[in-house]
């Protein structure tokens, strides 16, 4: 009786390095908890999350100088390895270097932006004596890298069973870093339930699509499923059901209208440190895994998708710009501007073209890099009580008049951000969104075009009003003004968030002022990838 071996698995290590090197971090920082003695853990953590996200970051970028330009199938098939893939995986380290600074910072008495025991009933006696104890939530940094690492695998999956691991690998990380917050405990924790529920649904759907498509075509990789989509004469139900409810779980990802639901709600209950993270790389990876379906798995079916996607992009454009008119919290405010944007990169993602996906790509990194930089100005502009205790951010509009004026470098680089998300020449923005709408106009979507220009030119004004009342209204009343300060005045901090403000603004006015070579940049790697389509 003769044995059958067992097929050969081979697994290409150094094309996942970037990868494994920040999923094995997070192994070690969760080793670090376990072991090392609380004192001396955050002396561990921030090196060790730092460290490894650079070294991921530029693992990626020694391979996209090095790759070649067709895909190269890795882990079974399961995953690509190409120029786009690296390309978001480099995007995505960058931010999360910049995002990790923020997140490390803390004021020079050691109160960083968790709670002391995030396990701890807020108000509770128990909360009251660690807090006293002097405890640091240190297990940040480990939920950190977990979710780095799922964002990188993410836009680089090229089998639903492999997107939809990673989704859960970046997102469940992301619910407990939510409901961490030092301060307003019960609303971070809300936000935290709430983002649950929220993930939960996009899951669900996410699921309920990958069970359909494999029903209609008996696989889930990526790339069959064009083939079998190409060689069917006549459009399957079942087919197009399934594509679209996978479109669906992913759009709940990158927050677009009418799946946004408590997307403001978690970036307000939020710790802010968590907020820009957040921001900036979940819609980096969401939207590159929302690529790789569309531009891998069903450019068969664009006609049939093309008015799903319409109506969401312009839902999306619409109900960010009007409902951001309205708020009264910078927080809440930059919740719709993120839903607003993820509208104007679905412009481009729409187009189905070269220029459509340059822009988008484009789009994403410059806007991951000034939310950053804007959420990390945020976290510095602390309120105080009437003793000078130190509490919470303060993210009512009315509590930043006169900040021009009390620090004017910080709101100068707030400004800056402000004026990058308007479009406003010489900034990033003005170049990302030139780029997709340019793209709409030349692929035959003028009129997704002229909503998108027409929200733009909306949502210039919300942006305009906060710099109004920082510059140009008079500073808040005496009672106000002892429950609201200045980051010049009483927040002290290690100067993490610093360095990581100026380099997100730098970024974003030198990929604003010369932003010819990342444009060429980002052509080539489209090109690349339309090839594979």
């Amino acid at each position: 009786m003769s044995v059958l071996a067992a097929p050969e698995i081979h697994i290409e290590w150094s094309a996942l390095a970037p990868v494994l090197i920040v999923l094995g971090a997070a192994v070690v920082a969760t080793l670090v908890e376990a072991f090392v003695p609380r004192q001396a853990r955050r002396l561990v953590q921030v090196p060790l999350a730092l460290l490894s996200v650079a070294a991921a970051g530029l693992v990626a970028l020694q391979l996209a100088l090095t790759a070649s330009s067709s895909t190269t199938a890795a882990a079974q098939g399961n995953l690509a390895v190409d120029p786009m893939a690296l390309y978001l995986q480099l995007a995505i380290a960058a931010c999360s270097l910049l995002g990790l600074l923020v997140i490390a910072d803390r004021t020079v008495q050691g109160e960083d932006a968790f709670a002391p025991q995030a396990s701890a009933v807020p108000a509770s006696e128990y909360e009251e004596q660690v807090r006293r104890a002097g405890w640091t939530q240190t297990d940040v940094f480990p939920l950190v890298l977990f979710a780095v690492g799922g964002m990188m695998l993410f836009p680089a999956a090229t089998d639903l069973i492999t997107l939809f691991v990673s989704l859960e690998v970046l997102s469940l990380p992301l619910y407990l870093l939510t409901g961490m917050a030092r301060h307003r405990r019960l609303l971070s924790q809300e936000a935290s339930l709430k983002y649950f529920l929220l993930g939960a649904l996009a899951s669900a759907f996410f699921l309920f699509g990958a069970a359909w498509v494999y029903g209609a075509t008996g696989t889930l990789n990526l790339y069959v499923i064009q083939i079998s989509v190409s060689s069917v004469t006549g459009l399957s139900p079942i087919l197009v059901v399934g594509a679209v409810l996978i479109l669906v779980g992913l759009l709940f990802k990158v927050g677009a209208v009418p799946f946004h639901a408590w997307t403001p709600d978690v970036y307000q209950g939020a710790p802010t440190v968590v907020t820009g993270f957040m921001a900036a790389c979940t819609k980096i990876a969401a939207f590159g895994a929302l690529l790789r379906v569309i531009y891998a798995m069903v450019p068969g079916l664009e006609w049939s998708l093309e008015p799903v996607l319409w109506t969401v992009a312009i839902l999306t454009m619409v109900v960010g710009t009007v409902v951001g008119l309205v708020q009264k919290d910078v927080k809440r405010l930059l919740a719709y501007s993120a839903i607003a944007h993820a509208g104007f990169i679905l412009v481009g993602v729409t187009a189905y073209s070269l220029e459509g996906l340059s822009g988008s790509l484009f789009y994403l990194f410059t806007y991951g890099i000034s939310t950053v930089g804007a959420f990390g100005v945020l976290s510095l502009v602390r309120e105080v009580d009437s003793d000078g205790h130190m509490r919470g951010e303060a993210t009512g509009l009315d509590q930043w008049r006169g900040l021009g004026r009390r620090s004017p470098l910080l709101a100068g680089c707030f400004a800056i951000f402000l004026l990058s998300f308007a479009g406003i020449p010489l900034t990033s923005g003005f170049v990302a969104k030139f780029a997709v709408f340019g793209a709409a106009f030349g692929s035959g979507a003028a009129a997704l075009g002229i909503v998108g220009l027409a929200c733009s030119a909306a949502a210039a004004f919300f942006y305009a009003r906060v710099i109004q009342v920082m510059f140009f209204d008079s500073p808040p009343d005496e009672e106000v003004r002892l429950t609201t300060v200045g980051p010049g005045i009483g927040v002290r901090t290690l100067g993490f968030t610093q360095i990581a403000i100026a380099v997100s603004l730098a970024l974003t006015l030198v990929l604003g002022i010369v932003p010819g070579w990342f444009l060429s940049f980002t052509e080539e790697l489209s090109s690349l990838l339309m090839l594979t389509r």
